[in-house]
């Protein structure tokens, strides 16, 4: 599941690094932790820091630089003296984390339907449209890779809405850990068959904030998020046939 070519989104990063003078470490950290989140690397494949450092053209410490930071972010696991690869979680830890994750956005939820804004309101709406534009596509890829980067912006709307900084950081991680185990699971362009039903929760979710229903919002947030363990299950069913 690994490339073996450069992304051109990678390599004009590389570039500005080098001619910026940014942390080439942090570049590479963007970069590999973006691939793991698209699920370019599978749960448990070795991550080859000599076929890395020769695909951007680095040396070997900034490239172990930013494997280290993803130790840290709990999405790769470094072997001391023998190599690196990423982390594989079983379906157990898979479904805690989703209901606690769950839990947390619900609370983020409720809380930006009290304090929300009518012109976030707007902006909101505005980038459900974009996930509405997906649900025409017959192409899986597009609708899979498309709901990722909306869903992304969708839910940090939200938080934005929810005015708390402590709130947004910490949501953050966990949205990276929730990437992660979603296009790590194996199955080819994860959520893009349950796309109308994901929308559905979308809309309700709005409502819920236009109106200012705080224990609405709270209820069809924490049932959208947990929702994501159902829909991993039967795409992963379809995929055994």
């Amino acid at each position: 599941m690994s490339t073996t070519s450069t992304d051109p989104e990678a390599a004009a990063l590389l570039a500005n690094v080098r001619t910026s003078g940014a942390r080439l470490s942090a570049a590479m950290y963007d970069i590999l932790k973006t691939r793991l989140l698209e699920g370019r690397y599978a749960a448990g494949e070795k991550i080859v820091v000599e076929s890395i450092r020769q695909e951007f053209g680095v040396s070997k410490q900034p490239v172990m630089d930013a494997l280290r930071r993803l130790s840290s972010d709990k999405l790769v696991y470094i072997f001391p003296q023998s190599g690196c690869e990423v982390v594989s979680y079983t379906q157990r830890e898979v479904e805690d984390f989703f209901t606690l994750f769950g839990g947390f956005e619900g609370t983020i939820a409720a809380v930006a339907a009290a304090r929300r804004t009518d012109a976030q309101l707007i902006e909101l709406g505005l980038i459900s449209s974009r996930i509405d534009a997906l649900l025409t596509s017959h192409d899986p890829e597009v609708r899979a890779h498309g709901y990722r980067i909306h869903n992304r912006e969708f839910h940090a709307a939200i938080h934005t809405m929810a005015h708390s900084r402590i709130m947004a950081e910490t949501s953050q991680r966990m949205w990276d850990m929730s990437d992660f185990l979603i296009n790590t699971t194996g199955i080819t362009n994860p959520l893009s068959s349950a796309l109308p039903e994901r929308q559905d929760d979308h809309h309700a979710i709005i409502e819920a904030i236009r109106q200012q229903d705080e224990a609405g919002a709270r209820e069809a947030m924490e049932r959208h998020i947990v929702g994501t363990i159902s829909v991993i299950r039967d795409e992963a069913d379809d995929l055994a046939g």
